[in-house]
């Protein structure tokens, strides 16, 4: 929250910043006054103490752009000194993603998560819950990865939540195991004792990683998520199938995870509730 200031305080703050951000840039008052395109006299009128005036817009202004800082920042109405196109660059990133979710990148993000709340909204099945049989079906004709490398990464990350503090959980939407287990859609082609030996791979290690790792069910007809991961309160990352955009301010890693505990309230499935629901399905 930006302190609210009078007219005089509103000044010193002002003579404060401008005089940080020249000594930062190593701009004295000369320089200062050739790029602004004013008077050094006019500088040096800004910058003296008990001066309560503060200079028009165009002056502050052609500080700021001289400087790099925000104008706002200057003149005490915000707290982040960067200029709003550097300070997005700094909150938001876009990163080429391999083939699945399971890459380099997204394993330094669950490092540096250790010990916060991890939510996950996968694409399909999450990678790191598939069977070897499963992978090599589904990266066989993969372009920008080999099944070694997918087999290799999703057991990696596997071993990273078995032996990491975080608290997890994942919603899958229910039509993805409902297609899995027929062979329909996205898993047209896959047979069927992979279909079952994945179906009883699923149900163990819900047994095996719960309550750490919890995973929920949601009708897709009722609520809709696209996939993404929050990394407790760090990093909120969706997945675009070419990038990855991960977002680092608060305000929208909030934003994220309000979405993915809305898709827990409405579950159709909750966590507890799951083995019973997949050995109805191995039935089948």
């Amino acid at each position: 929250m930006v302190a609210k200031y009078d007219k005089r305080d509103r000044a010193a703050l002002f003579r404060h910043r401008l005089g940080q951000a020249m000594q930062d840039q190593g701009i004295n008052q000369t320089a200062l006054a050739l790029r602004v395109g004013v008077d050094r006299s006019t500088i040096s009128q800004i910058l003296a103490k008990g001066d309560t005036r503060l200079p028009n817009a165009q002056v502050v202004g052609e500080c700021a752009a001289a400087l790099g800082v925000s104008a706002d920042w200057l003149l005490g109405l915000s707290d982040h000194a960067e200029q709003a196109a550097d300070l997005l660059a700094t909150t938001m990133t876009i990163t080429e993603a391999p083939r699945a979710l399971v890459d380099d990148q997204i394993l330094a993000w669950y490092r540096e998560a250790a010990g916060y709340k991890i939510r996950h909204v996968p694409a399909t099945l999450p990678d790191m819950f598939k069977i070897q049989a499963m992978l090599e079906w589904e990266y066989a004709d993969a372009r920008n990865r080999t099944i070694e490398q997918a087999i290799g990464a999703s057991a990696d990350r596997m071993a990273l939540i078995r032996s990491a503090s975080s608290d997890i959980e994942v919603a899958i939407a229910r039509h993805e195991l409902d297609s899995m287990v027929r062979g329909e859609g996205y898993y047209r082609g896959l047979p069927q004792p992979v279909r079952a030996a994945q179906l009883a791979h699923l149900r163990n290690i819900s047994d095996q990683l719960y309550p750490g790792v919890r995973i929920y069910l949601y009708d897709a007809r009722q609520v809709f998520s696209a996939p993404l991961t929050v990394f407790g309160p760090l990093i909120a990352v969706l997945y675009l199938g070419r990038n990855y955009v991960a977002f680092r301010d608060k305000s929208r890693i909030a934003a994220f995870a309000a979405h993915f505990d809305w898709l827990v309230r409405n579950a159709e499935i909750n966590a507890s509730a799951l083995p019973a629901y997949l050995d109805d399905l191995r039935a089948d």
